[in-house]
C-alpha cells in the first residue's frame, strides 16, 4: 500500500465485509471492526508494526484484494472484491506476505489469523488448520487458525 491509498484500501473491505462478514456479526461487532478497518487506523499501523500488500485489478484504477499482516506473523485482514473472487488473489497475496514475513525472520514457523465465520473454508484452501473454538470479543467472533511454514 502506498501512502494515500488508505482510503481505496478501506472501500474495498468496507465494501467486502459488508457483503460477506457483517451478516454474521452483530451491530456491536460491525462497529467494532469498523473501529480497526478505517483509513487513519490502516494508516497508523503501517507506519508501525503492520504492512500491507494490495492487488490490482488488470484496470490499474481498482483495487482487487488487500492484505494486512501484524508482527510479520499475524493476517489481520484479507479481503478480495467480490469480482475478483476465486482467481487466486487471496493466495498471491498471503505467498507475497509470507516471503515478506520470512525475509524479516527466517525461523519464522508459522502465521496465524482469527478467522471470521464466512472466511474459515477459505483460510482451509489456503492451508490454514483451526487451533481453537469459536470466539467472540466485543461481538466480534472469530475462530484462531494457523498456517505452518515449511
Amino acid at each position: 500500500m502506498h501512502p494515500g491509498e488508505e482510503d481505496a484500501v478501506c472501500r474495498l473491505i468496507e465494501d467486502s465485509f459488508n457483503e460477506f462478514v457483517a451478516p454474521d456479526y452483530s451491530n456491536v461487532g460491525v462497529k467494532e471492526f469498523f473501529k480497526y478497518a478505517n483509513p487513519q487506523s490502516l494508516k497508523d499501523r503501517a507506519q508501525k508494526n503492520h504492512f500491507v500488500f494490495v492487488a490490482s485489478a488488470s484496470d490499474a484504477d481498482k483495487l482487487a484484494g488487500v492484505i494486512e499482516i501484524r508482527e510479520n506473523n499475524h493476517v489481520s485482514l484479507l479481503f478480495v472484491k467480490t469480482e475478483y473472487q476465486n482467481l487466486g488473489i487471496a493466495k498471491k497475496l498471503l505467498e507475497l506476505s509470507l516471503e515478506r514475513c520470512r525475509k524479516a525472520n527466517p525461523s519464522l514457523d508459522h502465521i496465524d489469523v482469527n478467522s471470521s465465520p464466512y472466511a474459515v473454508k477459505i483460510y482451509e484452501r489456503l492451508g490454514f488448520k483451526t487451533i481453537g473454538m469459536q470466539q467472540e470479543v466485543n461481538g466480534i467472533r472469530f475462530t484462531p487458525m494457523k498456517l505452518l511454514i515449511k
